[in-house]
């Protein structure tokens, strides 16, 4: 008998039983499906309970993550006990046996689905622990592994069950459709592959700022086919790790210091002392300061440039620990220091300008030579 044909499971089976039995059979689904609510409803509030005890956590994780799954698997119960009920001839027994057996398959893979959720939360537990945060970047994909692992089991059961056939018959008889899902998998290979090679390469970490393409932010998540990047901007990015393995990355989580690189401009009017002062008050600044710089590097203060409008002194220092924000703080103290003691000492910073000798200039009075007639 043909599963889909809906004549004949009028004339096999509801022609052979009374209203009664339709209403106890309707009767039996509801409670089931109440009696799965309640269950859930004592599952949830008594895991969270045993959640906060910290011998019974185990426990607590195992009422949480059945309270969901144990809705589906009641109603496949009482499915089952509905169709005691009924009058089910020979001919309609098989395609009722599947049902029951297809509920029973998505009920028990719901649930082991859901307790992958319990290796995720130990997992985790132990990788904070760990200094090595590799760990963090593995967490993730084992429990995606682990949940691709349980579909793709229950989905082959179900299509078994469905079609009397093996797996490898079904994949056997797909010819020029199999070819088809082959090519189409292809990218979904390379992301794979990708993956495994950053696990093993480890050019970043979860947490770490990096620079892939045009992104810019810090490594969200590493999954089998995409890293996640959350950008400066607020955005989550998505980039497949195909990509991500091909690009260049820099990896700015993992600097020693933050470089800064500064002109400083005085007017071209500076007397030489007055210039050699300025080094020196840089000098003085930074040198009050040089705990803060990599002892490889310290600083750097030179008077390298003579620029079209202004005296230029190069200021370089290397600053750590590598935090973006301290190092902003600190250059707000530095500039504030230099800004008071250049005031201090009558050193003119300068800024584009164009200067024009005026005759009433007290600073630079124009000379006038007259030149006499010869007679």
């Amino acid at each position: 008998m043909d599963f889909f044909q809906l004549d004949l499971w009028k004339e096999y089976m509801f022609a052979h039983n009374e209203l009664w039995r339709y209403v106890v059979v309707f009767g039996i689904l509801l409670l089931s499906l109440l009696v799965g609510r309640i269950i859930r409803f004592f599952f949830e509030r008594h895991g969270n309970y045993l959640k906060e005890k910290e011998k019974l956590i185990s426990l607590g994780l195992v009422f949480i993550y059945l309270a969901k799954p144990i809705v589906l698997l009641t109603f496949t119960i009482g499915f089952y006990c509905a169709t005691l009920v009924l009058r089910i001839t020979p001919l309609i027994q098989p395609a009722v046996n599947l049902i029951i057996r297809l509920l029973f398959s998505l009920s028990v893979g719901y649930i082991i689905y859901n307790m992958v959720d319990i290796i995720d939360y130990y997992l985790n537990n132990w990788a904070r622990k760990t200094s090595n945060r590799i760990d963090d970047m593995l967490v993730p994909l084992v429990r995606k592994s682990l949940r691709i692992t349980i579909v793709t089991i229950v989905a082959i059961y179900i299509a078994e069950s469905l079609s009397g056939k093996t797996i490898g018959t079904l994949l056997a008889g797909l010819g020029i459709g199999g070819l088809a899902v082959a090519l189409a998998a292809q990218d979904t290979l390379k992301n794979f592959f990708a993956s495994i090679v950053i696990m093993a390469d480890q050019p970043f970490q979860i947490g770490e700022r990096v620079v892939i393409g045009e992104f810019d932010g810090p490594v969200e998540e590493v999954g089998f086919r995409s890293t996640k990047i959350r950008t400066l901007e607020g955005h989550l990015v998505t980039i497949p790790n195909s990509q991500v393995a091909d690009e260049k990355v820099k990896n700015i989580g993992r600097r020693p210091y933050i470089r800064r690189l500064s002109n400083i401009t005085i007017t071209y009017d500076t007397p030489p002392e007055k210039v050699k002062e300025a080094l020196n008050i840089i000098k003085d600044i930074l040198e009050k300061r040089k705990e803060r710089f990599h002892p490889d590097y310290l600083y750097r203060v030179y008077f390298n440039e003579f620029n079209d409008w202004s005296l230029n002194i190069l200021m370089i220092y290397w600053f750590t620990p590598p935090d973006y924000w301290q190092y902003q703080q600190f250059n707000t103290e530095v500039n504030m220091e230099i800004l008071k003691r250049f005031n201090e000492a009558g050193i003119e910073f300068a800024f584009p300008t164009q200067t024009v000798y005026l005759a009433r200039d007290e600073k630079r009075q124009l000379a006038i030579k007259m030149l006499e007639k010869e007679n």
